[in-house]
């Protein structure tokens, strides 16, 4: 019979496989803090509307990426739905928070708020973003989105994870 130790508990139990002696060892000499990191986010869609009304493509190319904008593109006419990108300006909003930047906020592009095909979203960072997730130990960040004609939320959540040092 082979006993191994639970790392959720640090009981000995007969169903998990044995640890390698370094995991451990690295186990038992460090303490990970987690937390739980949220953000919420309301924006206005005659708000996303006027900033389009103003600054047309340079709005757009500033703040979306082309997938998001193809998302957002309406049918036969090819006009963008505000609200859509309303919902999308606001999940980057709500991921800022979760992030917690410290001096200049990331690009907004480097937040992709990506659609799947069953039509929830996810999370896609790069540059500053993907280096603000990772310092903070954040390995996915989930999102949930809303909209109506004249509001839009999003939620995001992400668990971080850090080294509390050598013990």
């Amino acid at each position: 019979m082979t006993t191994s130790m639970s790392v959720l508990d640090g009981t000995a139990t007969d169903s998990l496989p044995v640890l390698e002696a370094s995991l451990a060892a690295s186990l038992t000499s460090r303490r990970c803090a987690s937390s739980v990191r949220v953000g919420i986010d309301i924006v206005a869609v005659a708000d996303v509307a006027d900033s389009l009304a103003v600054h047309g493509d340079r709005y757009l190319e500033r703040v979306f990426t082309p997938h998001e904008l193809a998302c957002c593109r309406n049918g036969a006419d090819g006009a963008y739905a505000t609200e859509s990108l309303a919902a999308r300006f606001a999940a980057k909003e709500a991921v800022v928070k979760v992030l917690r930047p410290e001096g200049p906020r990331p690009e907004w592009r480097s937040i992709e708020i990506r659609r799947l095909k069953g039509g929830w979203c996810e999370v896609v960072l790069r540059g500053r973003a993907a280096a603000l997730a990772a310092n903070a130990g954040i390995a996915e960040v989930a999102v949930s989105i809303s909209h109506e004609p004249a509001v839009a939320a999003a939620v995001a959540a992400a668990t971080s994870v850090s080294d509390e040092g050598e013990g």
